[in-house]
């Protein structure tokens, strides 16, 4: 690149990362944190339906009220069923519980029906109607909204029909349009919970007999914003199929105590610690570099949570932090690729050019194809699998700006010294490793059926965990009890302590006040409820039992369908990104890795005897992402490869072999913050680290032992199908 030209670009990405971090900085500033239940508290609302109510129309009810809290924006919210008709509602941090008791709470039976003329029925219009027949309910509404009345003053609210709705609509409309304009019986109601929401009139264009034609049509009434937006959050999120009656409403602590919280910090800032001192002994002062722009990604990323109103719970939070490691991924592969430009070269700033520009593929692979799961699984997912797509989505954007625009502008600002010093920059040489590696000429997938058996035998022990021990499953999925008691003073840590010992560990503990406590564990019998209540009564030094009840998953059916419905999309997507990009062979590869990674994870945690909970679901996706990550990076090497028209397992060969030191130096910065989560980290985040620690190996060992392979018996395949037949003799 001509000088003026270097110049003008390291200017715009210069002026770029200037203002980005300043952005980040005010926000950090200015925005305080949304904390979740664990680290904070919150409200608990405890909602009952009639004794009536069938199980299956509280499970609706349920479900209902969770895209209630959704559309509310009150994030990582905990719901379970308590009996047979209580409904537990936990909602971190909210201080104001006005607004969500009185939403959570409506019915939001919407009706329409004719206005047969004046009557006794109130209006917003100011007057009194009598009401003819249903004609349509909430169930023909398939969505609504809340939009500036660009005709008349106030807001009002669009709503789209759905199934034979709009057919009534019309029928209604048509009938309407018989009477005169100013005459009563011209008038529609939409009806709420019994009251009048609005009465319009049909509009003077309508023609008798006909009605209005089409899927949509709105509600005004001079609304304020406020009031329009509210009408149609409860139309949009649905109709409670049963009445539900807010029976207790309290504050509760946090469900993790503040030494189990500063433990994590700790293992938090020393894991990223030794990641930042691995970078700058391999990488010297581009290391350096690396552990700026990492932290100018922390900043980026935190702020970006902190201004959307992600509420942060210590498993995001050490998600988060591991994120941090796995931006390391961009910055090692630019690294490498300078060192590969280099020795050509032997010219450090056009290597570091080359470096960028090589690398982008790669890295612009790798994220694309992330970025793909996280979208979808917030699109289409609901509840903490719907909040991992948004922190997902906000740490691979950082880590983009982190690598590509934040780490060149200070490489390059630095360049003068390093051109003069081009060994303090630990991009002068190719590393021991690669380069006693390429000097062998190592093959090692000319038997690549020999390196599937022993994936097959890996994935065959996996399996067998499922069926040998089984996959204990956590309260979230499975329910539970519920235990609450009341003493004179009640420390939570002494209470999660006496648990444990009394062989309790994954237990949540919830204070409220200073002298209420309840206990969510699994499945237990009668024998080991007594049990818990004993812990509790030593811990507190005397403790009285307010109830014992049945607790029901808090990730209801709908929502692990919704997952899996999510999880399956995203895996298309990304094969069909990966058949686009690379070849249908490869891609396919890449998703056979993945499944194996998850089954290879799912299995191990079985033969552990580790619970799978909420975190492990988190950890499950992370390891998902991490996969094919890993997968790709070797695969754009494969796609440079085989311009050389090298027979295919030398290419893929060659391709693992060059892109090892990625591959190791990318791992043992993710294993020092997962080592130190493992290590100093609180009991559940432990859990955590291992599921991550079990899946990196998986996934980096999947690449070689799965994806590459599969690769080439795939790509064996085809071509021996497009051989012609050999010529036989005839006679």
């Amino acid at each position: 690149m001509p000088r003026p030209s270097a110049r003008r670009a390291l200017l715009v990405r210069g002026l770029l990362a200037l203002g980005v971090l300043a952005a980040s900085t005010f926000t950090l500033l200015t925005v305080q944190p949304r904390l979740g239940l664990d680290l904070r508290g919150g409200t608990q609302i405890v909602l009952e339906t009639p004794s009536e109510a069938s199980s299956d129309a509280v499970d609706r009810a349920m479900e209902v009220l969770r895209r209630r809290v959704d559309e509310l924006g009150v994030a990582e919210p905990v719901l379970a069923r308590s009996g047979e008709h209580r409904i537990v509602v936990e909602l971190p941090g909210l201080q104001d519980p006005t607004e969500a008791i009185e939403v959570l709470g409506r019915t939001a039976q919407l009706q329409v029906r004719p206005v047969t003329g004046l009557g006794d029925v109130p209006t917003p219009e100011g007057d009194a109607v009598s009401l003819g027949e249903v004609v349509m309910t909430g169930d023909g509404i398939e969505d609504a909204r809340a939009t500036p009345n660009s005709q008349g003053v106030g807001y009002l609210v669009g709503v789209d029909f759905q199934g034979d709705a709009p057919q009534a609509w019309q029928r209604a409309t048509a009938e309407a349009a018989c009477s005169p304009p100013g005459d009563p019986r011209r008038r529609i109601a939409f009806v709420l919970d019994d009251a009048v929401v609005s009465a319009p009139q049909v509009d003077v264009s309508t023609v008798c007999g006909t009605g209005m034609i089409g899927g949509s049509t709105s509600i005004t009434g001079q609304f304020a914003q406020a009031e329009a937006a509210e009408l149609a959050l409860v139309i949009r999120s649905g109709a409670l199929p049963v009445p539900v009656e807010v029976v207790e409403q309290r504050t509760v602590g946090p469900t993790l105590g503040a030494e189990a919280i500063d433990a994590s910090a700790r293992a938090a800032i020393i894991g990223v610690a030794l990641t930042g001192l691995f970078l700058i002994f391999v990488y010297r002062l581009a290391g350096l570099v690396a552990v700026l722009a990492l932290g100018g990604y922390a900043a980026l990323a935190y702020s970006a949570m902190l201004a959307i109103g992600a509420t942060l719970t210590l498993p995001g939070l050490a998600g988060f932090v591991l994120a941090i490691g796995m931006a390391v991924d961009a910055n090692v592969l630019v690294f490498e690729r300078s060192r590969e430009e280099f020795a050509r070269r032997k010219r450090l700033p056009r290597s570091v050019d080359e470096g960028f520009r090589g690398a982008l593929s790669a890295v612009a692979d790798s994220n694309v194809t992330t970025l793909l799961a996280a979208g979808l699984l917030f699109w289409l997912a609901t509840g903490p699998v719907k909040g991992f797509g948004v922190t997902l989505s906000i740490g691979v954007l950082a880590s983009l700006f982190s690598a590509l625009v934040l780490s060149r502008v200070l490489l390059q600002l630095v360049m003068p010294l390093l051109s003069r010093r081009p060994s303090w920059s630990g991009l002068h040489t190719l590393g021991r490793v690669r380069t006693w590696l390429t000097g062998k000429g190592i093959t090692l997938f000319r038997r690549p059926k020999r390196w599937l058996l022993a994936a097959g035998l890996v994935l065959l022990a996996a399996v067998a965990g499922l069926f040998v021990r089984g996959l204990a499953l956590g309260v979230e999925f499975t329910g539970g009890r519920m235990l609450e008691f009341t003493a004179s003073s009640v420390d939570a840590v002494k209470v999660r302590a006496e648990l444990a010992s009394a062989g309790f560990p994954d237990a949540v503990v919830v204070t409220s006040g200073s002298d209420g406590v309840s206990v969510r564990t699994g499945p237990i019998d009668s024998a080991a409820a007594v049990r818990v209540g004993e812990a509790v009564d030593r811990a507190t030094g005397g403790a009285e039992q307010l109830s014992n009840d049945l607790i029901g998953p808090s990730l209801g059916s709908e929502l692990r369908r919704n997952a899996l419905i999510a999880l399956a999309i995203a895996v298309a997507a990304q094969l069909l990104y990966l058949a686009v990009r690379f070849d249908w062979r490869l891609g396919a590869a890449t998703v056979v890795a993945l499944v194996t990674d998850v089954i290879v994870l799912i299995g191990v945690f079985a033969w552990l005897g580790k619970t799978a909970d909420a975190v492990f679901l988190a950890a499950l996706l992370t390891v998902i992402g991490y996969s094919v990550n890993d997968s790709v990076v070797v695969f754009d090497r494969v796609r440079e490869l085989r311009k050389t028209r090298a027979p295919f397992p030398e290419v893929m060969s060659s391709a693992v072999l060059q892109t090892l030191p990625r591959t190791v130096n990318t791992g043992i910065g993710v294993l020092f913050v997962l080592a130190a989560l493992l290590v100093l980290g609180d009991g559940s985040l432990a859990d955590f680290a291992t599921a991550l620690l079990i899946g990196l190996v998986a996934g980096t060992v999947s690449t070689v032992l799965t994806a590459a392979p599969v690769a080439i018996v795939l790509e064996d395949g085809l071509s021996r199908a497009d051989r012609p037949f050999p010529k036989r003799a005839s006679v």
